[in-house]
C-alpha cells in the first residue's frame, strides 16, 4: 500500500522544484561505482578504514525525522531515529518518517543506533523501525525510559536490545569510539557525539545550545568539547535551526522568571502549554506557580508520560506533587494551573480540547488566562489561530512569547555557533538540522569562523570525511515512509507542477 500526497498540493521539495540540482561548490556530480557487497547483496559504497561516510536519511531537508548514518572500515553506525509532524496539508497521515531501506539491506554491517536526547524528532520512529533494524540500541537514562515504553506498547521491549549509559561514558561500538559529552537542550539528557574512528574524528552535535542554568541536569561539559579542538577534529555535523538568527540563546532559568512575572495578579485559572518533553519547563511552571499559591495540574498524554520518565529519573524530586485531574475539577479556579500538550494547535492535544469546551473533566472560561511557552513551528500558524479564535471566543487572555519572556528556543543562535566553532576548531563543517535555508546561512557563518571548507548535505547525500578528498561523493533517493495512525505506508512525495501547468489544468 502507498500513500499518495497528490491528493493536496504541497510545497514541494528543493529537489522537485529545479529540473537541475542547485549549483554547489562542495558536489563534483560524480556518484560512486555500483559496489557489490557480500556477493548478490546491496550495492553502493563500502566505507573504507582511512574514511568516514556521512549519509543523512532525514534531518536535512526540513525540520524534523532527523537520522544519520556513519560508515567506516565496512561497518555503519545509525544516529536517532525521528520523526516529522505533519499539518492539515497531508490529510490522513500522523507522521513521516526515514524509510530504512538502504540500512536495512546492510544489516549485517551496521552495529548500532545511538540516541542524541528523547525528543520525538529524534526517537520517534524507533519503535516503528525496529522490527526491520533489530540493531542494539544505547540511549541515556531518560531517553532510554521513552524508547522502553514506546517499544512495549508494540509488543517489542523484550526482544529490543536498549543499553544505557551515562552521558560522558564512551561506548565501543564495532570500529567507532562514541564519546558522549554533556550539552544542554530542551530535554534532560541531551549529548554531544565525539565519533573516533582511525580515519580521524568528527563531532555529532545533536541538539544543544549553551545554558548555563538549565534547570535540571548538567550544563555544557565545555572542558570537552576544547579537548576534542586541542587533539584536532576532522568535522562537525552541527545544529542549524537557528543559524539565520542573531544573539545567543536565553536560559531555561530566564523562562522561569518570564512565567513567574505572568502568574503574577491573575484571577482566573491558568494553562500553560509548551513541549510535554521540556521537563526543565515543568519544573518552572511549577516553582511559578507555588510562588504565587497555586497547584499544577498536568492534562494530555504526552505529558503525563513525561512525568513518568522524570520521576523515575529523579528530576521532579524538588517539585511539589502535581494535581490529579480529578482533584482540580472542584478546586477553586484562582488555585489551578492547567499545564497543558497542545502548544502547535493539535487537534487531539489537550488545549485544542479545552478551547472547545470538549474536556471531559476541565474547562476555560472568561477571566482565565493561557500562556503559550513555545514558539509557533513554521506551518502551525493556521491550526494556532483558529484556537486563539476559541480561546478568545470565550473570554480567555492569551499570553505569547511575544508579549511576554516566557519561552526560550533550545537550539543555538548565531553567536552561540561561532563560539561552538571557537571551541572545537573543525577543519571541516556539515551543517544539519535544518531546511536548506538554515544550512546553507549556517554555511556562510562556519567559513567565516575559518573553516576550511563547509559542505551542505541534502536527505541523501553521501559524504566522504578524510583527511584528504573531503566531498560529496553520491546521492541516493531518500525515501519516507508516512504513518496514518494505524500502519506504516509508503509516501509518495508531490510531483512539481509549474504554472503553466496550473494554468491549463485550470
Amino acid at each position: 500500500m502507498t500513500f499518495d500526497s497528490k491528493r493536496r498540493r504541497m510545497a514541494p521539495s528543493n529537489r522537485a522544484r529545479n529540473r537541475n540540482p542547485r549549483p554547489r561548490d562542495d558536489f563534483d556530480g560524480s556518484r560512486p561505482p555500483a559496489t557489490p557487497v557480500h556477493g548478490g547483496g546491496p550495492t553502493g559504497p563500502v566505507p573504507g578504514k582511512d574514511e568516514i561516510l556521512f549519509l543523512p536519511l532525514g534531518g536535512c531537508s526540513r525540520i524534523g525525522m532527523n537520522m544519520a548514518l556513519y560508515g567506516h572500515a565496512g561497518k555503519w553506525l545509525i544516529v536517532d531515529a525521528g520523526v516529522a509532524f505533519v499539518g492539515d496539508e497531508m490529510p490522513g497521515i500522523d507522521s513521516l518518517m526515514a524509510d530504512p531501506a538502504f540500512i536495512e539491506e546492510r544489516m549485517q554491517d551496521v552495529v548500532g543506533l545511538v540516541v542524541t536526547h528523547a525528543h520525538e524528532d529524534h526517537i520517534g520512529a524507533i519503535h516503528h523501525l525496529w522490527p526491520r533494524l533489530r540493531c542494539p540500541i544505547y540511549a541515556s537514562p531518560f531517553a532510554s525510559h521513552i524508547i522502553r515504553d514506546r517499544l512495549k506498547e508494540k509488543g517489542a521491549h523484550r526482544a529490543a536490545k536498549v543499553q544505557t549509559f551515562e552521558i560522558g561514558d564512551t561506548l565501543t561500538i564495532g570500529p567507532f569510539r562514541v564519546e558522549t559529552i554533556a550539552v544542554t537542550h530542551s530535554i534532560p539528557e541531551p549529548m554531544s557525539l565525539a565519533i573516533r574512528t582511525a580515519a580521524g574524528t568528527v563531532l555529532h552535535t545533536g541538539d544543544w545550545k549553551f545554558d548555563p542554568d538549565p534547570l535540571i541536569g548538567r550544563t555544557t561539559d565545555f572542558a570537552a568539547l576544547k579537548r576534542l579542538g586541542d587533539e584536532g577534529l576532522l568535522a562537525m555535523m552541527c545544529d542549524s535551526t537557528n543559524a539565520d538568527v542573531p544573539g545567543s540563546t536565553g536560559s531555561e532559568a530566564d523562562a522561569r522568571a518570564g512565567l513567574i512575572g505572568a502568574f503574577a495578579n491573575r484571577s482566573g485559572a491558568i494553562a500553560v502549554t509548551g513541549f510535554a518533553s521540556n521537563v526543565a519547563r515543568m519544573t518552572a511552571v511549577a516553582e511559578a506557580a507555588a510562588a504565587v499559591g497555586r497547584k499544577v495540574v498536568l492534562v494530555g498524554r504526552s505529558m503525563l508520560r513525561m512525568e513518568k520518565a522524570a520521576q523515575a529519573c529523579g528530576y521532579l524530586d524538588h517539585v511539589p506533587d502535581f494535581m490529579d485531574v480529578r482533584e482540580a475539577s472542584w478546586t477553586p479556579r484562582e488555585n489551578l494551573v492547567f499545564l497543558c500538550t497542545g502548544s502547535q494547535g493539535e487537534e487531539r492535544a489537550a488545549l485544542s480540547r479545552l478551547a472547545r469546551n470538549e474536556h471531559r473533566e476541565l474547562w476555560l472560561e472568561e477571566g482565565d488566562t493561557v500562556i503559550f511557552s513555545a514558539r509557533a513551528i513554521p506551518g502551525n500558524e493556521e491550526a494556532l489561530a483558529e484556537i486563539h479564535e476559541h480561546l478568545r471566543g470565550m473570554g480567555v487572555e492569551i499570553v505569547t512569547p511575544a508579549d511576554a519572556p516566557v519561552h526560550v528556543s533550545g537550539h543555538p543562535k548565531r553567536d552561540d555557533l561561532a563560539r561552538m566553532y571557537g571551541l572545537v576548531r573543525p577543519r571541516f563543517a556539515v551543517p544539519v538540522h535544518g531546511t536548506i535555508q538554515h544550512m546553507e546561512a549556517h554555511a556562510r557563518l562556519a567559513r567565516s569562523c575559518g573553516v576550511e571548507r563547509a559542505l551542505v548535505p541534502e536527505d541523501g547525500d553521501i559524504l566522504r570525511i578524510a583527511r584528504e578528498g573531503t566531498r560529496v561523493i553520491g546521492h541516493i533517493e531518500p525515501k519516507r515512509l508516512a504513518n496514518t495512525g494505524r500502519e506504516l505506508v509508503a509516501w509518495i512525495p508531490p510531483v512539481a507542477v509549474d504554472a503553466e501547468e496550473e494554468r491549463v489544468a485550470a
